[in-house]
């Protein structure tokens, strides 16, 4: 249950680093701070970042023996790599709605 857990949390933190702005935009800004750069690429991929949050994680939940938590760590990462490409949706058409007006005007 520990590992399920860890593997949504991964996921969760990652997904939001590399395709949300965040509460505030807080997120938006950090990426376009870190520019280019060697570390604004890492948050702009997937994989990159979720090797990175999977790190804490894995000591959070804790492997019974040292030697594991190597494996532990590539795991949840592994995780949350196959739970994003799972969840990914680019076949899906963007929905917009009209604007008030619009909607008026085509009831008339």
């Amino acid at each position: 249950m520990r590992y399920g857990l860890a593997a949504l949390a991964v996921w969760r933190v990652a997904h939001l680093v590399v395709d949300e702005d965040g509460p505030w935009a807080v997120i938006a800004r950090l990426r376009a701070r870190l520019g280019d750069g060697v570390l604004g690429q890492l948050v702009d991929c997937f994989a990159c970042t979720s090797i990175w949050v999977a790190a804490p994680a894995a000591a959070v939940v804790g492997a019974r023996r040292r030697r594991d938590l190597p494996l532990v760590w590539l795991a949840l990462s592994g995780a949350a790599c196959l739970l994003e490409h799972v969840t990914e949706r680019s076949d899906v058409a963007t929905v917009t709605w009209p604007d008030a007006e619009e909607a008026h005007d085509g009831m008339l």
